[in-house]
């Protein structure tokens, strides 16, 4: 009988085509996923991959067991999503992935719930953008993914993910305070500004470049507390959803843009899972960390006025 630790080794190579990536993936290291590939290759009577450079590629003889592996993986998820549903108690590990906002503004209160209500379930957070928080939960290496979906990028996704939105997050122009735009603007007004984004891949600076073709941002930076500071320093403007945003420096100020520019907060899981109690408990925990940020956002964040 084929061990399902070995599949799962077979089924990270083959999803991310190094030992190293894989071993990240299991939480294990790269020689622990390079031994349960040879046990398989000796308990299968079959080479099931072969060495390309830096990488890994797998054989025929490999690509068809890793098929295999994806549908009993899967088979595995749903009868443990059962058996979780009847014994109806939020236990196990339950690994989330998040974009960088949702990190900070809701997952500190959504963990924190969980665990003080649910004290037999162990939790994770990885923080990815949300293409690869979709990638990670296609491949069941998360139980969970949070995810900021502009409608104008769209993001894609797979047949087997269930999704539901939580919130709608607005944005902002957020300018120097002697600016020349004031009150209320159209995204096309500040075409021409030097502009200050997220880096390119981020959905947020997809957005960006798709409501305004040509545009290519002066600077990129990963934090939009770094944006801000550039800003404040007069180097152009920027874009800054408000669940985003901190305590704005005096040197700036809020233009509001028609319309809004608006992305949608999305929970999402594989269809294989639904019924774990984890998961429930998770979605729940969620919406009310959403509550929690939506509520206190205007208190708690120094917002000047538009003029």
């Amino acid at each position: 009988m084929i061990d399902l630790g070995r599949l799962r080794a077979l089924h990270a190579v083959a999803s991310y085509g190094t030992v190293l990536a894989a071993g990240q993936a299991l939480h294990c290291t790269p020689s622990a996923v390079s031994q349960q590939i040879s046990k398989l290759e000796r308990e299968t009577g079959a080479t099931l991959v072969e060495k390309d450079g830096r990488r890994l590629r797998l054989t025929e003889a490999g690509r068809v067991l890793a098929d295999h592996a994806e549908r009993v993986l899967t088979s595995m998820d749903e009868a443990e999503a059962a058996l979780a549903a009847h014994r109806d108690t939020v236990t196990g590990r339950l690994t989330v992935a998040a974009f960088a906002t949702a990190c900070r503004a809701l997952m500190p209160h959504a963990l924190r719930s969980l665990k003080s209500r649910h004290p037999q379930l162990t939790t994770g957070l990885i923080e990815v953008n949300p293409h690869e928080g979709l990638e990670l939960l296609r491949r069941g290496h998360v139980d969970l993914a949070v995810l900021d979906d502009w409608p104008e990028v769209g993001l894609r996704y797979p047949d087997c993910v269930t999704k539901v939105e939580i919130g709608a997050d607005h944005a902002d122009l957020i300018v120097p305070d002697d600016h020349r735009l004031r009150g209320t603007a159209t995204l096309e007004e500040a075409r021409d500004e030097h502009w200050i984004a997220v880096r390119a891949g981020d959905v947020c600076y997809e957005y960006l470049i798709r409501k305004l073709p040509g545009v290519v941002p002066d600077f990129q930076v990963g934090e939009f507390e770094t944006q801000l500071t550039l800003i404040a320093a007069g180097l152009g403007v920027g874009l800054i959803p408000r669940l985003a945003r901190p305590p704005l420096p005096r040197e700036v100020r809020v233009v509001r843009i028609s319309p809004t520019p608006t992305r949608h907060v999305v929970v999402a899981w594989r269809d294989s899972a639904a019924a774990r109690p984890a998961i429930r408990a998770a979605e729940q925990a969620l919406r009310e960390a959403w509550a929690q940020a939506a509520s206190t956002s205007s208190a708690s964040r120094t917002v000047k006025a538009p003029a």
